[in-house]
């Protein structure tokens, strides 16, 4: 359970939100109210396969984030340009842990620039915070 602290850290950055796992979590509720969750799980599925150690996990997982996320109809296509998009195509046969490097800024930058501003302006994230003061007035202030 975050505090009135943590959930108001999370304004100073997208890296602060994503690292906090309540933060995450209230992102990726957001995003999906606005139908673009596939931004950050896809970021997420980058940053488990950069932690990748074998060379078979690697190719598996590469795979799939290349069919759920990247493939033309991909069933959570994120937007990125045809550069980039035919790069990672030419090389998926044979990935390394750095494959999706360019993709995986690309997104983070949409994130950070678009759908973070939106997050921090939206009813979710000020109820949040709301709730998160009204809890710690209460504990500790409890003749109020």
């Amino acid at each position: 359970r975050s505090n009135a602290g943590e959930t108001m850290a999370w304004s100073e950055s997208v890296d602060t939100l994503l690292a906090n796992k309540d933060g995450l979590a209230a992102f990726r509720t957001f995003l999906k109210s606005e139908f673009s969750e596939e931004n950050v799980e896809f970021w997420l599925a980058c940053e488990d396969f950069k932690r990748t150690k074998s060379s078979t996990k690697i190719a598996s997982k590469a795979q799939k984030i290349y069919s759920d996320f990247i493939q033309a109809d991909a069933p959570k296509e994120i937007n990125i340009d045809f550069h980039t998009k035919t790069h990672i195509s030419q090389n998926i046969s044979e990935p390394t842990l750095s494959c999706f490097d360019d993709a995986q800024r690309l997104i983070y930058s949409l994130m950070a620039k678009d759908s973070f501003p939106r997050f921090l302006r939206s009813e979710a994230y000020k109820e949040l915070v709301k709730k998160q003061q009204n809890g710690n007035q209460k504990r500790w202030l409890p003749f109020l």
